[in-house]
């Protein structure tokens, strides 16, 4: 049994927007049915440009039914700018996580939406023969690429669990070994930071420490879709933050402040951190 969210299993029992939008401007389906899970996403725009309704038909588990709920939730009222910024981090942290082997379904939801999108702007886009490493599910090097890249990933079986290739005759394993070899050998050599743990520092230390992790760390992925964090106060181990740009309206910012800057703070200057957000 996987170890979902409350929010999870509101979304599967409870989905939102089950259906098709009349006259869709756009449309995007993802997956196969031979494959297990696929997708059909449908928006409509309204008068100011922004979606004013979006509706999904989905065969799959939980988590694609949830995955898919949540997803046509969070870009209602967008424009197409903000709803392409959505990852599928943000649409597994809007539903307060995922189990890692079902994360397939939130990248799922992500290229249903951009396929949807490109739909609308008259984009063709085609799966050629030669660029697919997985031919069991239909994975493209190009997909597995941007997944290792955007989500980190370090393993094989990281891979399937967030794209599904490498998952049937396992064949593609040795081209996906080198995929994310390739990644890795690109990534920029990182210093790490002196562990505060198990040693005292200065208040004067501390708030270095804690602004530096900001700068380097936190702020460079919240920026990378649109939003920001100001340090508003310090008071013993207990860190006040505020939200800025698109991570301030984000329904996921709880989430966001406990489950990305606290673990972060935690990891580089102390355990003992605890992160609160200040909202203005």
């Amino acid at each position: 049994m996987w170890d979902y969210t409350d929010k999870v299993y509101d979304h599967f029992r409870n989905p939102r927007n089950v259906g098709e939008v009349e006259a869709p401007d756009g449309v995007g389906e993802v997956g196969s049915l031979a494959c297990g899970d696929a997708l059909r996403l449908t928006f409509k725009l309204g008068d100011d440009g922004r979606i004013q309704d979006a509706m999904f038909q989905t065969f799959g588990c939980a988590s694609a039914i949830a995955s898919s709920s949540a997803l046509t939730e969070m870009i209602k009222g967008k424009t197409l700018e903000e709803a392409e910024r959505i990852t599928n981090q943000d649409i597994a942290d809007y539903l307060g996580g995922l189990p890692e082997e079902k994360m397939h379904c939130s990248v799922m939801g992500q290229e249903a939406l951009e396929a949807a999108i490109a739909n609308y702007r008259g984009e063709t886009r085609v799966k050629e023969p030669e660029d697919i490493v997985c031919k069991c599910f239909g994975i493209t090097g190009r997909e597995i690429e941007r997944v290792v890249r955007e989500s980190g990933l370090k393993t094989v079986e990281q891979v399937t669990h967030y794209t599904k290739a490498g998952g049937g005759c396992m064949n593609c394993h040795p081209e996906i070994e080198e995929i994310l070899n390739r990644v890795r050998a690109e990534e920029p050599e990182r210093k790490p930071v002196p562990d505060a743990a198990g040693r005292r520092l200065t208040n004067l230390q501390k708030i270095k420490l804690i602004e530096e992790t900001l700068e380097r760390e936190i702020k460079p992925g919240l920026e990378k879709d649109g939003g920001d964090i100001e340090l508003v106060d310090i008071d013993g181990d207990k860190v006040y933050v505020g939200l800025r740009g698109t991570c301030a309206s984000c329904p996921a910012s709880e989430f966001t402040v406990k489950n990305y800057v606290e673990t972060k703070l935690r990891e580089f200057v102390s355990p003992e951190i605890t992160v609160e957000e200040v909202t203005s």
